[in-house]
């Protein structure tokens, strides 16, 4: 299964957040040049993950983002299960035309099936786990923070 551009980067950006030393607020710019994605995507990003309740943000000059503890719990499949915009996996209806054989299609539901499969494998991957110091503290560097790691037996 592919998912879609918005749900990659929010994905990403959760675990930017999820990887950022203990207290720091991170802003959407700082962000968005750790994912190597462009504000104006991951700022869309941000605003949904916010609306999810995964992430909090302070406004201000020294404002930013962190991840909250309905972040920290988020699994995988959860996230993609919210931000999946597609209705129809197998692309069943368009705003053209409908494919002639939308009743009783059986490929439209195995497509269904499958995609709920493909959720449930990830519902057991907690984002918050998946960065690590290796991966993360260069990334850190390159967008002026300190490569201070949040390991995951410290997120708890």
């Amino acid at each position: 299964m592919k998912i879609n551009a918005f749900a990659d980067v929010s994905l990403r950006a959760i675990m930017v957040l999820a990887a950022a030393p203990e207290g720091s607020l991170l802003t959407t710019q700082a962000v968005a040049d750790a994912v190597g994605t462009p504000y104006n995507h991951v700022s869309k990003a941000m605003v949904r993950l916010r609306a999810l309740g995964y992430i909090d943000v302070e406004r201000g000059r020294l404002g930013g983002s962190r991840l909250n503890e309905s972040g920290r719990r988020a699994t995988v499949g959860e996230v993609l299960r919210h931000l999946d915009s597609r209705q129809d996996p197998a692309e069943c209806q368009s705003p053209t035309k409908n494919c002639p054989l939308i009743n009783e299609c059986g490929l439209r539901h195995a497509m269904n099936r499958a995609r709920e499969a493909f959720y449930t494998e990830l519902d057991s991957v907690v984002i918050a786990s998946l960065p690590h110091a290796r991966q993360m503290n260069p990334v850190f560097q390159s967008i002026g923070l300190r490569p201070e790691f949040r390991t995951p037996a410290t997120q708890a």
